[in-house]
């Protein structure tokens, strides 16, 4: 018999956030990547709940069914967001499971509000500490090619990309329905969100706020990662983070929630389970 969902919507400066919640238990917040929604955590959320846990998911404003009020998409503002979800579900001693540019908003989230009500922190193919390229991140991506992303692919031909880069995402192994849910997940983010988030995650320095979490931190990434290229983003971070654990997952793609499903859930799960 499948656990009973709960929705609300939270509202906080300008912003609506939908949120669902399934299962009873020691709280897990998801944060979703750039474009997705909460309902793209499906395959974690249910196995979560069923071991015990309480998850909850929520649209980044702009995203899902979230709508895009405007404005700022920084990450002080994506951060007070969280802030939000986590007060009005009442959370304690709970821990946040991040995709992609999610990272970025957990960090800022535990250095902008301390971590009073977060006990650890799981990381799946972080976009920290720092994409794009500096003076002192050499080894980072030219800002030309995000600019020409921005340009002429996020503008002129969202859907087109998607269907260009679903499969790099998910790998070989991901069935052609599942990368279909994915995009039409992602059809729903406003473009104005989409690029003003997207810039936010290309350019903002996180080097030094990693140094300062004091929790328990576990990356997951693949090795074959094209999004958030391992060497640029997962060990580093793992560098600068006290403690962190990384795990590579040999020939992995981006995509591990989908490409690596039981073995992403068998981590968290040991992971959730130490403390």
């Amino acid at each position: 018999m499948p656990f009973p969902r709960t929705e609300r919507v939270i509202h906080r400066n300008g912003a609506e956030l939908h949120c669902q919640a399934v299962g009873e238990g020691r709280p897990v917040v998801f944060l979703a990547s750039w474009s997705l929604p909460g309902e793209s955590w499906a395959f974690q959320t249910d196995t979560l709940a069923q071991a015990g846990y309480r998850c909850i998911t929520y649209d980044r404003r702009g995203h899902g069914h979230s709508p895009d009020p405007g404005g700022a998409y920084d990450f002080d503002t994506l951060a007070d967001d969280l802030a939000a979800v986590l007060e009005a579900h009442a959370v304690t001693a709970g821990a946040l499971v991040t995709f992609s540019a999610g990272s970025g908003e957990a960090v800022r989230y535990l250095t902008r509000h301390g971590d009073g009500r977060v006990s650890r922190l799981a990381m799946i193919a972080p976009t920290t500490p720092l994409l794009v390229r500096t003076p002192d991140n050499p080894q980072g991506v030219d800002p030309a090619l995000f600019e020409a992303f921005i340009r002429d692919e996020l503008r002129p031909d969202w859907r087109g990309w998607l269907d260009r880069n679903a499969r790099p995402f998910g790998g070989p192994d991901v069935p052609q329905a599942t990368l279909d849910w994915i995009i039409r997940l992602a059809l729903q983010a406003s473009p104005h969100a989409l690029e003003a988030f997207h810039c936010a995650l290309a350019t903002t320095d996180m080097r030094q706020e990693l140094t300062r979490l004091r929790l328990p931190v576990l990356i997951l990434q693949g090795e074959h990662d094209l999004s958030s290229p391992l060497h640029l983003t997962g060990e580093p971070t793992a560098r600068l983070i006290p403690g962190a654990r990384l795990t590579v997952y040999a020939g992995g793609p981006h995509g591990l929630p989908y490409s690596h499903t039981d073995r992403v859930n068998t981590d968290l799960l040991a992971f959730l389970q130490e403390g």
